[in-house]
Order: structure tokens, then C-alpha cells, then sequence
């Protein structure tokens, strides 16, 4: 089975919006209620098209399916969809920021077969050619152990509000030294597997 990756464009705005919904409630349900995750798909899980703008979201594809999404930015945003309230387009300084780790999905039919990963190399090194050595990101309770394989290190979790009467869990993550010159690095680039 072949994968194949790509970046983003505009015209792929309608199967990452599905990929998304059948990624969170598929591989969220063992980790959030369905009220909770359909209550995130509008604000918190969703589509951030400033990133296919500023062409940082990634796509994965297998025999012409888009089996996984995700992407990385060099903007304040850590999170969200387009109608995500606390939106920050400011443009982070690579010298003393972290850049951002945004939006992964992956279709559960292809879970645990190297998606995200793939899609993390290529954002980690995306992130170093554009002068950064820090990553952080908001991760789901689904998502962490992705991320810790790839040296993020988990912070205390907070509870992000769904409305007036529900929240939903997420876990900051960071990665304070980002080196793509290491062989042993799991993150060196190998698009290939």
C-alpha cells in the first residue's frame, strides 16, 4: 500500500471537513462523548483554511483517497477552525517562538499505519527550513501518544469550553528543541515511509 503526500489546495476544503468528522468521531469515542465531539467539530476540530492559504496543511493519499490532513504555522492560532473565536493571525518570530502543530486527522480505516507520521516529518521539517526549533501544539486525548513518539512532552490538560454547560479535555504540548540533522531522530526526513 502506497501513500502518497501533498500540500493543500482550496479545492480540497470539502473532504478535509469530512475527513475531519469521520477522524473525531470514529477515533474520539473511546476518549469523548458523542455530544462532546460533535460540540468540538464546530469551533475546535474543524478546518483552518489560513492554513492551505499560507500552503502549511498537508495532505495524505492512498489509491486517490485522502486517508490523513494535517499541517504545522508560523502564526499565533494554536488551534481551531475557521469559526474558532480566540483566532490570531499575528505571524510568530522563528528566532523566539514555537511554531504551531495544527489540525491532524486520520482516516480510522488507516489509523496506526505511519499517517501521522508521515505528515509530522513533513511539517518538522517544513518548520526548520523557515528557522524554527521549537514546536508546540493543543493536543486530543486520541492524539498524544502520536505526538509523544515524537519527542512532544505533554503539559497539565485544560478544559476547553463547548457552550454554557460542557467542555471538552485537550493537552498542551512542546517540543523545545527541534533538530533535523540528528540520523537517529525519528523526525528526519523520510516522506517515503
Amino acid at each position: 500500500m502506497s501513500f502518497k503526500l501533498r500540500t493543500a489546495i482550496e479545492s480540497d476544503y470539502h473532504s478535509i471537513e469530512l475527513l475531519i468528522e469521520m477522524s473525531a468521531r470514529k477515533l474520539g469515542s473511546a476518549d469523548y462523548s458523542s455530544e462532546q465531539i460533535e460540540g468540538a467539530l464546530k469551533t475546535a476540530f474543524g478546518l483552518d483554511t489560513q492554513l492551505i492559504t499560507d500552503q502549511t496543511y498537508f495532505m495524505v493519499e492512498s489509491g486517490g483517497l485522502p486517508i490523513g490532513c494535517g499541517g504545522w504555522s508560523y502564526r499565533e492560532t494554536l488551534f481551531g477552525s475557521d469559526s474558532e473565536q480566540s483566532r490570531n493571525p499575528r505571524m510568530i518570530d522563528p528566532a523566539t517562538g514555537a511554531a504551531k502543530i495544527r489540525a491532524f486527522f486520520v482516516n480510522p480505516e488507516f489509523s496506526r499505519m505511519g499517517v501521522g507520521s508521515m505528515i509530522m516529518r513533513k511539517c518538522e521539517h517544513e518548520a526548520f527550513r523557515a528557522g524554527f526549533r521549537k514546536l508546540e501544539l493543543m493536543a486530543t486525548l486520541p492524539g498524544v501518544k502520536l505526538y509523544e513518539k515524537h519527542g512532544f512532552i505533554a503539559g497539565k490538560p485544560i478544559q476547553y469550553p463547548l457552550g454554557e454547560q460542557m467542555t471538552i479535555e485537550f493537552v498542551p504540548m512542546k517540543k523545545e528543541t527541534l533538530d533535523m540533522g540528528d540520523p537517529k531522530s525519528p523526525n528526519l526526513l523520510r516522506l517515503d515511509k
